[in-house]
């Protein structure tokens, strides 16, 4: 078990997360500047610089709504997501393919649980937040990784301009 449990741990942090195998309504940590790290898609956001707040619904249908979203270089984005469904959703930020590495893991591994500032796990019913600063220009995603989430479509799309 613990072979399974470092392999996991290695993979996430290959991908740049942090594992914390935390339950999937855990709450991030408090914002810490001095902890923050740059990713390919930007770094956890400063929530008393906040540029603008974007609403993201997540459904059983196997959809965000909106399923893009345009922002600019530099900007800190408040995501309110919220779970319109019956089963737990998440919403990750990433690149292509980091969330497609990220997913196979979810599959391999179903039980793994963990709470990066660039994801929010929400249960039905209820609403999550992640900040975000888009620091370089480009096309991202953002998934459900929960098993078959992604591969049912479950993605959406954030244009950095």
């Amino acid at each position: 078990m613990m072979k399974k449990l470092n392999a996991v741990a290695f993979a996430l942090v290959a991908l740049g997360a942090t594992a914390s195998f935390a339950h999937g309504d855990a709450k991030h940590r408090d914002y810490d500047a001095s902890k923050v790290e740059d990713t390919d898609f930007g770094r956890e956001g400063d929530p008393g610089k906040v540029s603008r707040t974007v609403k993201v619904d997540m459904a059983d249908t196997m959809r965000f709504t909106p399923a893009s979203v345009v922002v600019k270089r530099g900007e800190t984005i408040k995501f309110v997501i919220r779970n319109d469904g019956k089963v737990l959703h998440e919403m990750v930020l990433g690149t292509v393919d980091a969330l497609k590495e990220h997913a196979a893991l979810m599959r391999k591994f179903p039980e793994m649980e963990h709470a990066d500032a660039n994801m929010a796990h929400v249960k039905p019913g209820a609403k999550g937040e992640i900040v975000w600063q888009f620091t370089k220009a480009g096309d991202f995603q953002f998934a459900c990784l929960q098993p078959g989430h992604f591969e049912a479509g479950m993605v959406g799309k954030v244009v950095v301009k």
